[in-house]
């Protein structure tokens, strides 16, 4: 009987460790190969070197503008400079977020930032650096485009930025197509500002829509605007000389306070381009940015101008 039961026992043995083994296989994940970690942070290559910078930052001030490129970029902003809180091309995004500058380190600890942004000319960069990664931009170092991919580069979202540099010079090409085809390729267009008591009138690369209108669009400046402005990127005009400076076409861009007393003189009246409705006003306030929100505001505005009208 001992004989019989023996084999029968060990039977039950390899059976029941069978069964076990086999549960332990189901319990185990389909995929045990380790999943590659997020990295905390990333070297981003600042014109001042190699600088470690979050790879998804929450809370991020600017100190110099380049708020359009971060806000279009879906980046958290919690401290503006005054010039982008007051731009109401911002006003929705930035309704809660707070003013500060270089100089009011206190309000920025208080916001627990993890990175700073600003210009090449800011104050108390060491004690920025201090608070938060710290990186800075020369104006004017790279081109308006350029300068968007590098915003994407250091908030670790350079595709996305390449993505929209893309299209946008697409649309504004087309859009200059259409518009050259309607206007004639020999008209000039001017860009106009009214600050003040001042008069400016601007080159290809000095914001109010002159990326667009000269760069993107391919329209033409007029020879006089060229030969004062093209180079320096803006020019300070005088009333009386208005006309020598004036397109077929102008863009103003106009602040809510500025003096327009020379709109109402003889002079202005009899410019062709005012003549004929052909000046577009522009908003003053904001338009000195050239940040992807700002320009599409203004690749808008520019279309519905000269197509429609």
């Amino acid at each position: 009987m001992k004989k019989l039961l023996l084999p029968f026992m060990l039977l039950l043995v390899l059976i029941i460790s069978a069964c076990g083994q086999k549960e332990a296989a189901t319990d185990q994940p389909e995929n045990t190969e380790p999943k590659e970690e997020t990295p905390e942070f990333i070297t981003y290559e600042s014109e001042t070197g190699p600088i470690e910078v979050p790879a998804d930052p929450q809370r991020v001030i600017l100190l110099s503008g380049f708020t359009g490129n971060v806000i279009d970029l879906g980046v958290n902003v919690v401290g503006v400079d005054v010039w982008s809180k007051n731009n109401p091309t911002f006003a929705e995004e930035l309704k809660d977020v707070e003013e500060v500058s270089d100089e009011n380190l206190e309000k920025i600890i208080e916001l627990e930032p993890d990175l700073i942004i600003g210009l090449s000319n800011i104050k108390n960069v060491d004690k920025l650096s201090e608070i938060a990664p710290t990186v800075t931009y020369t104006w004017g170092k790279v081109d308006y485009l350029t300068q968007h991919i590098e915003i994407g580069k250091l908030l670790n979202k350079e595709q996305e930025a390449k993505a929209w540099v893309e299209d946008f010079q697409a649309r504004a090409a087309a859009a200059g197509d259409e518009i050259r085809a309607k206007i004639g390729e020999d008209a000039t267009v001017s860009v106009i500002e009214s600050f003040g008591k001042d008069l400016y009138v601007f080159g290809d690369n000095w914001a109010r829509g002159t990326e667009i209108v000269y760069q993107a669009m391919k329209l033409k400046m007029p020879e006089k605007v060229k030969e004062m402005a093209l180079e320096t990127g803006y020019y300070t005009l005088s009333a009386e000389v208005l006309p020598e400076y004036a397109g077929d076409y102008i863009i103003l861009s106009k602040y809510s306070d500025a003096d327009t007393a020379y709109q109402e003189t003889e002079s202005y009246k009899n410019i062709p381009a005012v003549k004929n409705n052909r000046v577009f006003e522009m908003n003053g306030q904001g338009a000195s940015f050239s940040d992807p929100v700002t320009l599409e505001n203004q690749l808008a505005f520019i279309q519905e101008s000269f197509l429609n009208n």
